[in-house]
């Protein structure tokens, strides 16, 4: 079933809020933000629901307003490549409906989700309006695509129980001392978010129980969040020294 099906949704104060936060829109002046949200709706997906298909025009891009979103490409063999998962405030697909292209990858709601919706047809009327719109946009697809290459960096550079690490230290705020944090998806979707296979997931989970990290279903247990991130920079010198790709 297809998220468009679902009716579109007038935005809410909270919704603006979350909007205003992301780095898309976070330097834009009020009243450019205001004119390019004008055209925008809200829609609702359930786990599995897609929002588009790879190949797709792309008629529109979207924020997440509530959830997680998961953009992927189907490989000839028919395996997914997780792309990108994202979350409240981030913003994705902007680039293909900036040059009015055909969306390069799929996307699908992980979780019960609420999405903006902002068609391209809309957008490029602003940008004509506008020209700081367009940069924004620019701006936008150069963060996104340094974010690609940091991702291709840790897959070949850091060891799977660094990159297992490094993911759930992102997951947190909490500086020093023990936290508890919910994974924000299965894990057959983190194992490939992170560019693993599940049995090597669950090998990184236990090489990280000598690091104070305990698993329980989708909770995790972390003594001390200051001691994995310290991990993280050992297992980095360590790479470094050998020569190791993990």
């Amino acid at each position: 079933m297809s998220a468009k099906s679902s009716s579109a949704l007038l935005l809410q104060p909270g919704d603006l809020e979350i909007i205003r936060g992301s780095n898309l829109f976070k330097d834009m002046d009020e009243p450019v933000l205001q004119s390019l949200l004008s055209g925008a709706s809200v829609m609702t997906a359930g786990r599995g629901e897609v929002l588009f298909l790879q190949g797709e025009p792309a008629d529109a891009f979207f924020v997440v307003l509530e959830g997680w979103i998961k953009v992927y490409r189907v490989t000839p063999g028919g395996d997914e490549a997780v792309v990108g998962i994202f979350t409240d405030g981030q913003n994705f697909a902007e680039a293909a409906a900036f040059i009015d292209g055909a969306y390069p990858a799929s996307g699908e709601a992980v979780t019960e989700s609420r999405i903006a919706r902002i068609p391209a047809r809309h957008l490029k009327k602003r940008m004509a309006e506008n020209p700081e719109i367009g940069l924004a946009m620019l701006a936008s697809t150069s963060r996104h695509l340094h974010l690609l290459i940091r991702q291709i960096e840790q897959l070949k550079a850091h060891t799977g129980a660094q990159r297992v690490a490094e993911f759930l230290s992102s997951l947190t705020r909490v500086e020093s001392g023990a936290c508890m944090l919910a994974l924000p998806y299965d894990k057959t979707l983190i194992a490939a978010r992170l560019g693993m296979k599940p049995e090597s997931l669950s090998r990184a989970f236990h090489r990280l129980k000598g690091q104070g990290v305990e698993i329980k279903n989708n909770v995790a247990l972390i003594d001390d969040i200051e001691r994995l991130r310290n991990f993280v920079d050992q297992e980095r010198a360590e790479v470094i020294r050998s020569g190791k790709r993990g």
